[in-house]
């Protein structure tokens, strides 16, 4: 009998304590800085970095700061990058 009541209390205690808690929104821009224009230019970077001459950096930079980081090149999404690519 008393690990049946041990079970009910349990029960009881285990959904008042889940029941209670808060789920938090996981972003990073809570915990730190998030600049969305430092990311874009940090992008890049990246992206001058791994295409070499056929990537044009500072017009892909120009880019972020005009448009104040709300586009991001992605180095692997032809489409983000097409803009700043260039034929050698």
């Amino acid at each position: 009998m008393a690990s049946k009541s041990f079970v009910i209390v349990a029960f009881f205690l285990f959904t008042i304590v889940f029941g209670s808690i808060d789920f938090v929104n996981a972003e990073p821009s809570m915990v730190v800085g998030y600049d969305p224009m430092e990311i874009c230019i940090e992008n890049c970077a990246q992206c001058k970095k791994m295409l070499g001459s056929w990537f044009d950096g500072p017009l892909c930079a120009e880019s972020c700061i005009r448009n104040r980081g709300r586009f991001m090149p992605d180095c692997e999404d032809f489409a983000s990058i097409a803009p700043f690519l260039i034929k050698i």
